[in-house]
């Protein structure tokens, strides 16, 4: 295969290609409908042409026929006169007319086959454009469906790497990182005073099982203590013993 035969296909592959990806449905159909259209008219008034010779033809058709029976009329009345040249004249006058009568009879016969066919491709034409026509529109209407499914799709496909959707994560980033520093301040930042009296509430139990093993080193038990000499006289230790005192009869009831 030589250079140019190959760069030919080369071209006319290209080209097909842009022909067929510029091809709209709908563009296409609606020309294809005008075309046919554009036919009818064609042909109708190919339809016309023919009727209109046809007519004429069948006129001159008669003329010539009655021409001819004229002159036959007329060589037999010069024959039954007796003047037997008058009617051979007339006998060829006639002659020529039927002839001619004739030839348009032929002639005649096949324009009327011919306006007959026209006829049966123009009632088959319109109802291929009336075909068309309700095709055309069921394949636009499947076409601008095709078109809306493929332009969701594509809003759907590209829809997770939006920049509405990118600001939607990152701030749920954001929230999240938010939410657990919070967590962290709340396990960091509470030792305060509600710590400080949780150890001692958790201490108290050791201190307690502490005494009680001293009570049973020493002979004695855990729930009588030794009296101990009593301590001089506080006014401020006895607001405080009251207090105490108040608040465990609080605990108890």
């Amino acid at each position: 295969m030589g250079l140019f035969d190959r760069l030919s296909r080369v071209v006319r592959a290209n080209i097909n290609d842009l022909v067929s990806k510029a091809e709209d449905p709908e563009k296409v159909l609606e020309q294809a409908v005008i075309d046919m259209q554009e036919d009818l008219v064609q042909l109708r008034q190919a339809v016309a042409r023919s009727i209109a010779t046809q007519k004429r033809t069948e006129q001159q058709y008669n003329k010539n026929q009655s021409e001819a029976n004229n002159w036959q009329q007329r060589a037999q009345l010069a024959l039954s006169k007796g003047d037997e040249n008058l009617a051979r004249e007339a006998l060829v006058r006639k002659k020529s007319f039927a002839d001619t009568a004739s030839s348009l009879k032929t002639q005649l016969d096949q324009q009327s086959g011919q306006v007959t066919t026209l006829k049966r491709n123009l009632i088959a034409l319109e109802s291929k454009i009336s075909e068309a026509k309700t095709k055309k529109d069921m394949l636009r209407a499947r076409a601008n469906a095709a078109k809306a499914n493929k332009q969701l799709q594509d809003s759907m496909t590209n829809i997770g790497t939006s920049t509405a959707m990118g600001a939607f994560e990152r701030m749920e980033e954001k929230v999240m990182a938010l939410e657990a520093e919070s967590e962290t301040a709340g396990e960091l930042g509470g030792s305060g005073i509600e710590q400080q009296f949780a150890a001692l509430e958790a201490g108290s139990g050791v201190d307690d099982e502490l005494a009680a093993m001293k009570a049973q080193l020493s002979g004695t038990s855990a729930e009588t203590p030794k009296l101990e000499p009593a301590a001089p006289a506080n006014p401020q230790s006895d607001v405080i013993d009251a207090e105490l005192e108040e608040l465990r009869s609080q605990l108890d009831k």
